[in-house]
């Protein structure tokens, strides 16, 4: 290995993921890396993504994104190119190449280029007027096409879909949701909890279709209509695809690196080339990939210690992570299994004055999911028993009351 005054550690991609990295980079005892240089495809530095809907919605400013003011990095002698992407991996001497032709050698490199929206694979996807919610800039067009027509169409009804949905109609917009699955949120609510959600945002003004897919956008050379695979027509001035994302990972295929859904990493992040790590929504580890920001948050935190301590048994596993949301301000929560099946009971708690709904999935006396509608302040309470798989016994007939009850029990 090389001596520590020569270490240098790139970073392909800026997103909060990378950031995070950079963050327990520098906290890390050993220092090891002369120099940290990071190339980010954005021209605007780390910001905090998931606020962005919050931005379209005219509730937040672009100012509040920032995750670090522009001297922090000069402090950590970390210099970052904006705008400026890395296009060619050379593994052979070991120096990525950028688009504007700039050449970085690298002792150590990390790979954090995050993900896009999936493709549907639509007749006229392509069309002007077909749009994504993914980041700064598209959050910015969205808002510009907001100030100048009348309807959207959003396809996805999960978190991405109905945040952009929300952010349109907060600026004016009559919008639309079209959601292939038979309840919004699927992948975080049962269908009752959905059911809320639908009720609670169609009273709000959106309008929503489950069970609806589009066949084909519409249009000459702006997108005019979207037509759904019942041959009805939807009059639309803008469509948003948010149902579902890529792994961004063409960068590694290119340079011959192991790839599958995502660029195969192991537990430690490490790709097929010891010299390279890749991290966050463009690598999978065990086959499993990874769109929330916090399992990328713990691998940024195993990788800092690998990359500064080569001999530490850090490792990323993969665990239950659970997920809390905010949809037009109604909070929502979830963790581990959402629907039920013939191995687990259900206990099921529901105020219909409050619009308030909890859902817990139990097997052998152990918690196994929890779905939590409305009310969430017991939900990290109910993530513990659920990732340490406690006995339940004692305060069963307690448990849809919550953590005090239980305890009191």
């Amino acid at each position: 290995m090389s001596t520590g005054a020569e270490q240098t550690l790139v970073i392909c991609g800026h997103g909060m993921v990378a950031q995070r990295l950079l963050e327990k980079l520098v906290g890390q005892r050993q220092q090891p890396f002369s120099r940290i240089v990071v190339f980010n495809g954005e021209s605007t530095p780390a910001y905090n993504r998931i606020q962005l809907s919050a931005v379209l919605a005219g509730d937040a400013s672009e100012d509040s994104l920032q995750l670090q003011e522009p001297d922090w990095y000069q402090q950590h002698n970390i210099t970052v190119y904006q705008g400026d992407p890395v296009t060619e991996i050379n593994r052979a001497n070991r120096t990525i190449y950028t688009a504007s032709g700039r050449a970085q050698p690298y002792t150590h490199l990390v790979i954090a280029t995050g993900s896009r929206s999936a493709r549907l694979g639509l007749e006229g996807e392509d069309l002007a007027g077909v749009m994504k919610f993914r980041d700064l800039q598209d959050t910015r067009k969205l808002i510009e096409v907001s100030q100048r027509h009348r309807r959207a169409v959003v396809i996805g009804g999960g978190f991405l879909g109905l945040e952009a949905a929300e952010g349109l109609r907060n600026r004016g917009m009559a919008v639309t949701v079209l959601h292939r699955s038979g309840h919004l949120l699927n992948r975080q609510l049962d269908p009752s909890g959905g059911a809320l959600l639908e009720d609670a945002l169609s009273e709000r003004g959106l309008t929503i279709h489950t069970r609806t897919s589009p066949v084909a956008l519409l249009g000459r050379n702006l997108v005019r209509a979207v037509q759904l695979d019942d041959e009805t027509l939807i009059s639309t001035d803008l469509v948003v695809i948010a149902a579902g994302i890529t792994p961004n990972t063409e960068l590694a295929r290119d340079a011959g690196l192991d790839c599958d859904s995502a660029i195969c990493v192991d537990r430690q992040l490490r790709t097929c080339d010891p010299h390279v790590h890749a991290l966050g929504e463009c690598c999978q580890v065990d086959g499993q990939t990874f769109g929330l920001v916090e399992p990328g948050y713990q691998q940024a935190d195993v990788l800092a210690r690998v990359l500064c301590d080569p001999t530490t048994d850090a490792a990323f596993k993969p665990s239950i992570i659970p997920t809390r949301l905010k949809i037009s301000g109604i909070p929502i929560f979830s963790c581990g299994q959402t629907e039920a099946n013939e191995d687990t009971e259900s206990v099921v708690w529901q105020d219909y004055e409050t619009n308030r709904y909890c859902r817990l999935l139990i097997h052998n006396q152990r918690l196994t999911g929890a779905v939590l509608f409305g009310e969430t302040s017991d939900g990290p309470w109910y993530s513990e028993r659920i990732q340490q798989a406690d006995d339940i016994s004692p305060y069963r007939a307690h448990l849809a009351f919550g953590k005090h009850y239980c305890e009191a029990a």
